[in-house]
């Protein structure tokens, strides 16, 4: 957990929703904000959230935004886009028969509650993709050109939810963690280890409401919710967090078990969320391997790439696998792209999403981006990685090293047919292999849980590389807390991007694109980096992007208390970069994607 200096936090306060009915049609009207000590229990059980910021980190964004577009931001940050974004996989069908298998699943129907539906900022606008799209129904394909591949999935929120409260008493409830409440936002199931705490006498089939405890600021410094989980709640204000929890709750339930088994056990459902503020389908083991659920920049950045069948691409932080195996679908599974993360899991799951999707174009490879290019001293090859003796490459990476290296020196001939080439490696290794064989696989080595290292890459590599950087990921969405992050965190962030890209820049070969892109609306880590590329390697160049569905990057500067100035883009830049803003029309993430051309440098 990240610790802060001292502050009183900021808060802006997202919209409150009523119902009203205007011509037959619910909309949303601001309400003014009552006292808490005289809010009804309506008001009470209801879904309005209040997003707290570091008040430095507020000014930046306001001075970046302006006041009222920041308001919004943060409103639309509360809640989940009101539709899911699938991805088809176009090497195994089609968008049109994902749709008529998605009808028969999850029907054509609107989602249950929707009369109770009302509008909480972000409508699609007429004329926008979203508006169009919607036109030929609740499951529908892209209208954006070039993403038919793309099915939109429409749901609704926020809902009205009765919990019960008419006869004066107050609901059983359970309290959730933050990142629980989070996913249930986003359709996930309440699971027991995101609980925690419960009224006392809940039994296994009641109906409970769920409210979420969001961190506070604690006598350390540190941020955490305060409440020792097992806590029983007795429905009186002298409950944990019973002011702080007024407007968050995010729905209603079965409880899968009693009290006491809830805090029995490690792991399982513990209520099954049947009445949501927001209602979303879930996609759980739905069409495996034929679709991919993916927000929608995500899946323009793979685009916007635009990467040929028979090239070499590089994704620098590729987990989960999504855009690595966009990617491969956009080059037809032909040519090579290469997917690296630093965890060991997560290269895992790149290699099971890559077989589940039945793409073999993708080699993986567990490596540090930061150190993604390999030194002068230990470049083997002009595009293969040196790979650790430590771990025996599967079948796929050897013929894949096999077919791209024609010097004897290279790690990827020393591998044929299974068998070990004698006359290219070394004894120790030879025993180290003989030791493995005889004592059979060990932890890292079984079968599905092979992973390979690598030392880097020689530089001018690869055709084109994305960059798709850890980031404060102050974009995503639901976001229900950001007091965390400082000026000094956002600052950390940047640097540590700015060494990722430069490995990214002497990887590309001349004639090249880089793609960077980050899921936060911060510009440092945004418009600052683009900066930096552009004033830093003078062979590089902002390039169009196809499609272009987002809107225009931030112009001018930012100078900080310390005197340190933060330098954006220049006007006539703004629009070759694709920021999505989550209060937008699009009804997206916050995303940020740049594109740039590389040419010749005489210094590579």
């Amino acid at each position: 957990m990240r610790r802060a200096s001292g502050f009183v936090l900021s808060t802006i306060r997202t919209t409150s929703f009523a119902r009203r009915r205007s011509n037959g049609n619910f909309c949303s009207t601001p309400l003014p904000l009552p006292q808490m000590d005289h809010q009804s229990d309506s008001e009470r059980y209801d879904f309005n959230p209040i997003l707290r910021w570091n008040p430095e980190v507020e000014r930046y964004f306001i001075h970046a935004y302006g006041a009222d577009h920041f308001s919004r931001i943060s409103a639309a940050l509360t809640y989940p886009s009101r539709y899911s974004c699938i991805r088809v996989n176009s090497l195994k069908t089609t968008s049109d028969a994902v749709i008529e298998k998605l009808q028969g699943i999850i029907g054509e129907t609107e989602i249950e509650g929707d009369q109770d539906k009302v509008e909480c900022g972000g409508k699609a606008s007429a004329g926008s993709p979203l508006e169009e799209s919607w036109k030929d129904g609740r499951i529908t394909k892209c209208k954006i050109p070039g993403l038919d591949y793309v099915v939109f999935v429409k749901g609704s929120g926020p809902c009205a939810i009765d919990y019960g409260c008419a006869s004066g008493a107050p609901p059983k409830e359970v309290i959730v963690s933050r990142k629980c409440a989070e996913a249930v936002l986003r359709g996930a199931q309440v699971y027991v280890p995101g609980v925690l705490a419960c009224s006392a006498h809940v039994e296994k089939g009641d109906t409970v409401a769920v409210s979420v405890a969001l961190e506070q600021r604690m006598a350390d410094g540190g941020w955490a919710t305060g409440i020792t989980r097992g806590t029983v709640l007795q429905g009186l204000q002298t409950d944990p967090h019973y002011s702080e929890r007024r407007g968050l709750y995010i729905g209603q339930g079965k409880a899968m078990l009693s009290r006491a088994g809830l805090f029995r056990v490690t792991e399982g459902i513990a209520v099954d969320m049947n009445n949501r503020v927001f209602k979303l389908p879930s996609f759980h083991d739905v069409l495996e391997g034929e679709i991919f659920l993916q927000n929608l920049p995500s899946i323009v950045a793979a685009h916007a790439l635009d990467p040929k069948k028979g090239e070499r691409i590089l994704d620098m932080c590729a987990a989960p696998g999504g855009k690595t195996t966009a990617i491969a679908n956009l080059m037809e599974d032909e040519g090579e792209v290469v997917a690296v993360d630093r965890s060991h899991n997560k290269v895992l799951d790149i290699q099971n999403l890559a077989a589940e999707m039945s793409l073999t174009c993708i080699t993986t490879y567990k490596l540090d981006a930061l150190k993604s290019v390999s030194r002068a001293n230990e470049s083997i090859d002009s595009g293969v990685p040196q790979i650790s003796n430590s771990v025996t490459p599967t079948e796929k990476q050897m013929s894949v090293h096999d077919g791209l290296c024609g010097d004897k020196n290279c790690v990827g001939n020393v591998f044929r047919d299974g068998k070990i080439d004698n006359s290219y490696v070394s004894q120790a290794h030879i025993r180290k292999n003989k030791r493995r064989m005889k004592n059979g696989p060990g932890k890292n080595h079984s079968v599905g849980g092979r992973v390979e290292n690598s030392k880097g890459f020689s530089p001018c590599s690869f055709d084109r590389v994305l960059l798709d950087a850890p980031c404060s990921a102050l974009g995503l969405r639901p976001r229900l807390f950001a007091g965390e992050d400082t000026i000094e965190s956002l600052r950390n962030d940047a640097t540590y991007q700015r060494k990722m890209f430069d490995q990214a820049v002497k990887l590309v070969r001349p004639g090249g694109v880089i793609v960077y892109s980050t899921c936060t609306l911060n510009p440092g880590e945004n418009e600052a980096l683009v900066r930096y590329a552009l004033d830093t390697y003078k062979f590089l160049s902002l390039a169009p992007q196809h499609p272009r569905i987002g809107g225009p990057g931030l112009v001018g500067r930012y100078e900080f208390p310390d005197g340190y100035i933060e330098e954006w883009l220049k006007p006539g830049e703004e629009e070759y970069v694709q920021r999505f803003d989550p209060s937008a029309p699009l009804d997206t993430i916050g995303f940020f994607i740049a594109k740039f051309s590389v040419g010749s440098n005489s210094n590579v």
